[in-house]
């Protein structure tokens, strides 16, 4: 890899991200045996959650311990941080103490302020902007699905947030057709995808459709507002049945069932989010293995 961090997915080629998909594969199918046991043995890691979190911890947490290194988990108040630290200074002091760290964070500019001052990998968890380390998971669940990313459409549908921009940066790189949904004033930026007001035109010949909460953290003053404005944005059977015949549903959790996607998709035949939700975990162990190995 040619960069230290993995910030935003950008860092990767595509000969890196299929790498790096082939090893997390390797790892999934071969963990009952202990595939990668010992690869980061002696070396620690800090998790540090200046947001609340279930899947991006634990994946986290546990998928350290599985390649024999050591977690730190850690709050942003449990830190000098509170006390006014730069978030540069913080990077400068836990290089000197651990091999890597990943951060969940409510700003874009304090993980870059990070690993600007970090001498170790930092990977981002998820930031208002990017969540790589879902896009790594999603593109692991897709090739499990159909074999090949080269060429598949995903059509998102809905608020055009952190995941949204990240698939649309990683699958470009895998060379898929990415095409995200929304109304006015939820859109990400031109040229990462193709861009659509039309969920029910996005969706034709779709091989994935994808949806995500309407409300996130820190959305809450605006709440109704933005239910109202992306309800017809909803991840239903009708929307699904639109897409192609072998097309999968996906959600990266947390999901409110009749909001952003129907429970009947949800927890339907054709839903691939447990997977999705499981593959967090080899994932994240490949990418920790292939910055810290």
């Amino acid at each position: 890899m040619t960069a230290s961090h993995f910030i935003t997915g950008e860092e990767l080629d595509r000969g890196q991200l299929i790498a790096l998909l082939d090893r997390a594969a390797e790892l999934k199918a071969r963990r009952d045996g202990g595939e990668g046991v010992g690869a980061l043995a002696g070396r620690s890691i800090a998790l540090i959650f200046e947001k609340p979190s279930t899947r991006t911890r634990i994946s986290f947490e546990v998928g350290v311990a599985e390649l024999s290194a050591a977690p730190l988990v850690l709050r942003g108040d449990e830190l000098q941080l509170s006390r006014g630290e730069s978030m540069a200074d913080t990077g400068r002091v836990l290089s000197r103490y651990l091999h890597g760290i990943a951060i969940r964070s409510g700003s874009d500019e304090r993980v870059a302020e990070l690993a600007e001052g970090a001498t170790v990998p930092v990977i981002n968890a998820l930031t208002p902007r990017h969540h790589p380390c879902q896009a790594l998971a999603d593109l692991l669940t897709l090739r499990e699905r159909f074999g090949d990313l080269e060429g598949l459409r995903l059509a998102y549908v809905g608020d055009g947030n952190n995941v949204a921009r990240s698939l649309a940066i990683l699958g470009r790189t895998a060379g898929m057709k990415v095409v995200i949904a929304s109304p006015d004033g939820y859109r990400i930026e031109e040229g990462l995808a193709d861009l659509s007001d039309d969920p029910n035109a996005a969706v034709i010949g779709a091989d994935a459709v994808y949806a995500d909460v309407w409300v996130s953290m820190g959305d809450e003053a605006e709440a109704e507002k933005r239910r109202k404005d992306l309800a017809p944005f909803q991840l239903n059977e009708e929307l699904l049945a639109a897409a192609s015949d072998r097309a999968v549903a996906m959600h990266c959790l947390p999901a409110h069932p009749g909001e952003e996607i129907s429970a009947g998709v949800l927890y339907g035949d054709r839903s691939a989010v447990w997977d999705q939700a499981e593959n967090r975990l080899h994932a994240q162990k490949a990418l920790l293995e292939w910055l810290l190995a």
